[in-house]
């Protein structure tokens, strides 16, 4: 039997187990926690700074606040709200997988419980926040 003609071993693939994430809920919703997270803070960051402006400069912490009033800080006031709302959300979804013997089984069901609470939750939030974000700019 010559080399080319001979059989070739069949190779088997196989996954490794449990390294690789493959994009589901839990994954996303690790991603969206630590960037959620990461904006709070950032967000508290700057709320320290520029009230602690106020003992510096009173006119310059005034001029900070007229600019909070534009209408790009008002969708920037959506964006906070729906962090602060996932985070917390889905907080208590890991407390629940971490507590609950049964949390791990149901951690998929409670996300998209966490994403359609967050939804409805937002949808009562952001109509309100446009009409107040409206009446600034036509005032």
């Amino acid at each position: 039997m010559s080399v080319a003609t001979a059989p070739r071993a069949t190779k088997t693939m196989t996954r490794p187990g449990g390294t690789l994430y493959r994009g589901h809920e839990g994954m996303w919703s690790w991603v969206l926690h630590r960037i959620t997270g990461v904006a709070i803070f950032f967000f508290l960051l700057v709320h320290i700074l520029d009230t602690a402006l106020v003992r510096v400069s009173p006119e310059a912490y005034n001029a900070i606040m007229a600019s909070y009033k534009t209408p790009l800080m008002g969708l920037g006031e959506i964006a906070l709200v729906g962090a602060i709302l996932f985070h917390a959300l889905n907080g208590l979804r890991i407390i629940a997988i971490d507590y609950w013997r049964k949390g791990v089984k149901y951690q998929r069901a409670m996300f998209w419980t966490v994403v359609g609470v967050w939804v409805v939750l937002m949808a009562a939030f952001v109509p309100r926040q446009i009409i107040m974000i409206l009446s600034e700019v036509q005032a």
